[in-house]
């Protein structure tokens, strides 16, 4: 018995090798949206680009100045004195400020608030600038500010202390006289009467 061949199935073009035009453009249409959903996921453009890292700059003079709240002329001083390194000049003579100037400002500024001078910050940051660790050195200097302080606060309440007492003095004296009598408060802070203080209402005690 001899079987009949099943017919052949429908090979479509594009497994033959061949391709039809409007089966190509089908795919391209297809390959060309795909393509732009991945490039340009919304932003309008054709294609997303990303950006880039880019370069710190440096700061003119002016620039830096404002950004830490200075003058130019304090940064100047900062540089002589050894605080900021020297600054290059660009060809019309304006000062570049490395990009870390920003923060080594800031930090100045504020190690100047806790009692720091601008000779010690040179003196910490040129160590630091050689590759040194002052660290130690900066834990010392911030004791010894620190103990000194506590020697001025203990000053500042003995002398809060003695102007309570000279203002409890002086208004028992102003109660005591006569409007428009001289109490002579500035000259009882010497710690002596003055004679004269004396001697007025002796007088005007006789008259009477």
């Amino acid at each position: 018995m001899v079987l009949a061949k099943a017919p052949a199935k429908n090979v479509s073009n594009a497994t033959k090798g061949t391709c039809s035009p409007a089966h190509c453009r089908r795919i391209a249409c297809r390959f060309r949206d795909c393509l732009k959903k991945s490039l340009d996921p919304g932003t309008g453009s054709k294609v997303h680009t990303f950006p880039m890292t880019e370069k710190p700059k440096a700061f003119r003079s002016g620039e830096l100045a404002r950004a830490v709240g200075i003058s130019a002329d304090a940064l100047r001083h900062y540089e002589k004195l050894g605080v900021l390194p020297r600054a290059p000049r660009t060809a019309s003579g304006y000062r570049l400020y490395p990009p870390d100037s920003l923060e080594r400002v800031k930090t100045v500024r504020h190690a100047m608030r806790l009692g720091f001078t601008l000779h010690e910050l040179a003196e910490i940051l040129r160590i630091r600038d050689r590759g040194g660790a002052p660290c130690r050195r900066v834990l010392l200097m911030l004791q010894e500010k620190l103990g000194a302080l506590e020697e001025r606060i203990a000053e500042l309440q003995q002398t809060q202390n003695y102007m309570e007492s000279m203002v409890s003095d002086w208004r028992s004296r102003i109660a005591q006289g006569q409007s428009g009598e001289k109490a002579f408060l500035l000259r009882s802070l010497n710690g002596q009467t003055p004679a004269t203080a004396i001697r007025e209402p002796l007088r005007r005690e006789k008259r009477k």
